[in-house]
């Protein structure tokens, strides 16, 4: 038993190769060369005399290290060369033929037997013929007795569990036989004293009372009572030792946040320039855990101020319904609005993953578009579906996201015209070989409607900028009116193939093609940009500079577009 724990600890051990030791192994064996190394560790001394005096214990250790990795026929040959300070110790290794995996004989038994909980991936490297590997059938036991902790087989215990060498016939043979035992529950969940009513805590739980144990629900409690924006400390247990009946409590410790938070952020881009914004929130007004918070936003062409309350449902993180309030000014180019807006939303988390709103609202619009001017009310139903999948946190390496907003108005209905808009964008981030990054989106839409000049602009289309067509100012493409002032469009085509290549740790350099329009015919041409930037990954998030010029429109000159935040 001791040998075979010496054994996997040379496996375990992890360092590199130091300059008074160099390892050759014949026939060369990367894996068996680095186990020498680490296990044998840094070699010193002042002479020659010295090294050899360290010979035995070294040649000790490499056998050892050769036979964790199953050669037990492994020749040593130790020699120095140079002299004094500048002596390398020689260590050439002769590995001689393997032993082999003959009889493997995993067996497992209890409640267990034949469930997901205990197939084992591990045990595939476990192969009759297979190259006797001391590290992984101590993989395959560790794998064993971790399924069997987080599926709460806590009686389980090894009836079997050998490794027989036998050097002579280059074999070795392993059976393990483990009874899983029965499978414990998870019992009520009990939760520390808080102000938050009962109920509301009790619908966060994701399970009920009496399910098989499984470590990962407790954990998903864990995490879903953090980011439900009540806590600012939360702590899950359910410990074996505590069960009654095969059925394990599980114990909540929480400790609410500040109810209250203010917020001063900013930025720039060269779509709005210089923006700031105050946030308000209140993150519980009661113990049911309603919550309400305003925000206001101000830069030189956009103002807007907006209020929420917010009440959770069933389940509480995901689904709630939201009442809103808003008032924006905008003044753009040669569009100007005024509107206020008020309504309600059904925010819904689908098992499939996308996130769903469901919203109405009333809004009532001034604008003035060129030489046009007029004011809508609308009482607009809306659908919203959308889903983004990433890996890699605020800068990740591949993923995707989708977006499909529908949303239209009846005349007659507190509403002034017909309309159906719908709007969809699809974008995605691909990085191969670590380097190389392939980002694309393409964004459509339409309006359609019986009298598009009572449209107001909030509802049309606009194209340009830096989340657009790059090489046009913001919202400068669409179709004009008689005196050449952009008016709005009833289509919008928007796409992007872009190439980045990093350089320097978080630095990249990109390469990209825009190309769309908004329009009011499908006929109608499209514009192309081309240009070139550079990404900085910063520790709030990726920032963007590029230079681009339209092809389309060479008058247009170069246009230099600043952004930031996540890219999906």
């Amino acid at each position: 038993m001791g040998r075979a724990i010496v054994l996997i600890c040379l496996l375990l051990v992890a360092a590199g190769a130091q300059a008074s030791l160099k390892v050759t192994v014949v026939p060369a064996k990367k894996s068996v060369r680095e186990n020498i190394e680490a296990y044998v560790g840094v070699v010193e001394g002042d002479s020659p005399q010295a090294l050899e005096r360290q010979f035995r214990h070294i040649d000790q250790q490499a056998t050892l290290a050769a036979q964790a990795l199953g050669y037990y026929h492994s020749r040593n040959e130790l020699s120095i060369s140079g002299d004094g300070d500048d002596s390398v110790l020689m260590l050439r290794v002769e590995l001689g033929e393997p032993v082999r995996l003959g009889e493997v004989n995993i067996e497992i038994l209890g409640a267990g037997r034949g469930t997901d909980a205990f197939l084992l991936p591990s045990a595939a490297m476990l192969q009759p013929g297979a190259v006797l590997h001391h590290g992984r059938y101590e993989t395959v036991k560790s794998q064993i007795n971790n399924q069997a902790l987080r599926y709460g087989y806590f009686e389980g215990q090894y009836l079997k569990r050998e490794l027989r060498v036998d050097p002579e016939r280059n074999i070795a043979d392993i059976h393990i036989q483990y009874d899983t035992g029965p499978r414990y529950r998870l019992g009520q969940v009990n939760f520390s004293e808080t102000i938050f009513d009962p109920e509301l805590l009790a619908r966060m739980v994701p399970f009920e009372p009496g399910v098989p144990y499984d470590a990962d629900l407790v954990g998903q409690l864990n995490q879903d009572l953090l980011s439900s924006g009540y806590f600012n400390g939360v702590l899950v247990t359910a410990p074996a030792e505590r069960a009654s009946g095969q059925e394990v409590p599980v114990q909540v410790e929480i400790t609410e946040r500040d109810p209250h938070s203010l917020g001063l952020g900013g930025g720039y881009s060269t779509d709005v320039g210089v923006r700031g914004k105050l946030t308000w929130d209140q993150h519980w007004v009661n113990p049911q855990g309603h919550t309400r918070g305003a925000s206001m936003e101000l830069s030189i062409p956009r103002q807007n101020v907006t209020a929420f309350y917010q009440v959770p449902l069933d389940p509480p993180l995901d689904n709630n319904l939201r009442y809103f309030v808003g008032w924006q000014h905008e003044d753009i180019d040669d569009v100007e609005t005024r509107s206020l807006a008020l309504g309600a939303e059904l925010n819904t988390r689908l098992e499939s993953g996308w996130q769903r709103t469901i919203g109405l609202r009333l809004q009532h619009e001034i604008f003035s578009l060129g030489d046009d001017s007029g004011n809508a009310t609308l009482l607009i139903p809306s659908l919203v579906l959308q889903r983004t999948q990433a890996t890699g946190g605020v800068d990740p390496s591949r993923g995707y996201s989708m977006l499909l907003d529908v949303q239209g108005a009846k005349e007659g209905v507190l509403s002034t015209v017909d309309f159906a808009r719908v709007m969809g964008q699809v974008k995605g981030l691909y990085t191969a070989f670590d380097n190389h990054r392939l980002f694309g989106r393409l964004a459509l839409g339409a309006v359609a409607t019986n009298d598009f000049s009572s449209i107001p602009p909030s509802l049309r289309f606009f194209a340009g900028g830096d989340q657009s067509i790059r090489g046009y100012d913001y919202q400068t493409l669409s179709p004009v009116d008689s005196t050449g002032d952009t008016v709005g469009g009833r289509y919008l085509i928007a796409s992007t193939a872009e190439y980045q290549y990093e350089f320097i740790d978080k630095w990249r350099a990109a390469t990209f093609v825009d190309y769309g329009n908004a329009i009011d015919s499908l006929t109608d041409p499209l514009k192309t940009s081309v240009g070139i930037g550079v990404r900085w990954v910063s520790p709030i998030g990726p920032i963007r500079v590029d230079l681009a010029r339209s092809l389309s429109d060479p008058d247009e000159g170069f246009k230099i577009h600043f952004s930031m935040g996540p890219e999906l």
